[in-house]
């Protein structure tokens, strides 16, 4: 992301406010991120639309965000990350106008787009404001304080979203982002610094086309496979161009001068593995915010808020599992830990095909909340290992890279459980809830075996390999 330092330290009394307008825009990402999914059949009575075609809803947004992440530090060394970060703020705004006022689905696929562009660069550019302002002994710290909201965001959403739906509109999920993104902007234009317009390098923007050409292009083409004829035809024509386009940027990155992402990052054996782990471990995963509260409410009865509210012990178990990971990791190594969590995380799962109308609430909370607790021993060991053996020269671009990764393998996750549960939508029938149920139980079966694919690249790590520092902080371990 460019010079760094090239800005001294701020002066402590401007820095605490300065944490706290960064916090405040991973705050509105976060919660964005988690606060639709609950939304979605109501959304679709809405829109006129059958709820499991939801998920372009939340396809759009992880898309667009994967798209920009990787010019998120040439735009804020270019023009300054104030600047960027209150361009940010008012493009996330402005998406969530529209999609409160969208009256149909391609209008609020639209809007979600507009909306994950300016989720894209909020946490990135306002890191970058961090680690400009404050001494880098101090910037674990900061980033710490950073990072709280990006629990209490997933921890609140579902329920908030459910609550909303259930005693307003869902129009409301939308309209909440407007007064916090006006606080955004004017504690941004006061208390973070204007940034100095650096002297960078030309941006790539031949390599940037084909990377994001191909991102795009792969991930319609997965969500389009489910159609059936003419559209499945074209979903593989987009495939196969998009695959094209992602070797075509591979091949052009080698002769650039200055490419997007230095080939030289995947001479690390950690980094090509733990890259590859997270996009397909994460296949299986990120679709599971999306199927939970919709099976609960179109299959088995349960209210928005009710729905929301079983999403509590997902994220309770992720935080409860937290402390213990570096100690699992220094006593077993990341590839033992690796391996076997995904195959836990793969059974846990396909497990929620054994889901049934009577089945009581407990045991789904319990089911949830080991999933949560997996899937976050799951994220924490992987996004670790992936940055882990990486110089400093290399941290910053090898974090955008990562991130870039999983915005597209969550996008791409929800894009195949949507392809999966229509294809067996087609096969069962929805003529009541109980066909829908076979569906959404063929579906939960599918991702888990999609998941175990992982466990043969994170064979690939080396035995028995202890942790070692971080060399970003520790937001980028959830």
């Amino acid at each position: 992301m460019g010079d760094f330092m090239t800005r001294g330290p701020v002066s402590p009394t401007s820095r605490q406010p300065l944490l706290w307008v960064v916090a405040l825009g991973f705050f509105m990402q976060t919660l964005d991120a988690t606060i639709v999914n609950t939304a979605l059949p109501a959304m679709a009575r809405d829109l006129g639309e059958s709820p499991l075609q939801m998920h372009s809803v939340i396809v759009a947004y992880s898309l667009a965000m994967a798209v920009l992440i990787p010019a998120s530090g040439w735009l804020a060394d270019r023009f300054g990350t104030r600047r960027v970060f209150m361009s940010a703020i008012a493009l996330f705004v402005l998406g969530s106008v529209l999609c409160a006022l969208s009256s149909t689905l391609p209008l609020l696929v639209g809007a979600r787009v507009v909306q994950g562009l300016g989720g894209a660069l909020l946490l990135p550019v306002g890191r970058l404001a961090v680690l400009r302002a404050f001494p880098r002994d101090e910037f674990i710290r900061a980033m710490s304080f950073v990072a709280i909201p990006g629990l209490v965001g997933p921890l609140i959403g579902p329920t908030l979203g459910g609550w909303m739906v259930e005693y307003a509109s869902w129009h409301w999920i939308f309209w909440v982002n407007v007064p916090v993104g006006l606080v955004g902007l004017m504690a941004a234009r006061r208390f973070m610094a204007a940034g100095e317009v650096l002297a960078v390098r030309g941006f790539d923007a031949v390599g940037y086309g084909l990377l994001a050409f191909g991102m795009a292009a792969v991930s319609l083409a997965v969500e389009g496979m489910a159609g059936g004829g003419a559209r499945s035809a074209s979903s593989l024509v987009m495939m196969i161009f998009g695959l094209a386009s992602l070797a075509a940027y591979w091949l052009h990155a080698l002769r650039s001068d200055a490419p997007l992402f230095v080939p030289g990052l995947f001479a690390v054996r950690t980094l090509r593995v733990g890259l590859l782990g997270n996009l397909f471990s994460r296949l299986g995963s990120s679709c599971m915010p999306f199927m939970i509260p919709l099976v609960l409410q179109v299959s088995l009865g349960y209210a928005p808020m009710q729905a929301g509210m079983m999403m509590l012990p997902t994220v309770l178990g992720s935080m409860a599992v937290k402390p213990v990971v570096t100690f699992m990791v220094r006593r077993w190594g990341y590839r033992e830990v690796l391996v076997v969590n995904t195959c836990a995380l793969a059974l846990l799962i396909a497990s929620f095909c054994l889901i049934t109308p009577g089945q009581p609430p407990w045991l789904l909370m319990v089911q949830l909340a080991a999933f949560g607790g997996v899937n976050s021993m799951q994220f924490s060991a992987m996004n670790t290992v992936t940055l882990k053996d990486l110089d400093t020269g290399h941290a910053s671009s090898g974090n955008s890279l990562l991130s870039m990764v999983q915005m597209l393998a969550m996008g791409m996750g929800v894009a195949a459980a949507g392809a999966v549960l229509a294809s067996f939508q087609g096969y069962f029938g929805a003529a009541d809830a109980q066909d829908t149920l076979h569906a959404f139980r063929a579906t939960f079966a599918c991702m888990g075996v999609l998941t175990l694919a992982a466990t043969a690249l994170f064979l690939q790590l080396p035995p028995h390999e202890p942790p070692r520092p971080h060399p970003l902080g520790p937001e980028e371990q959830s």
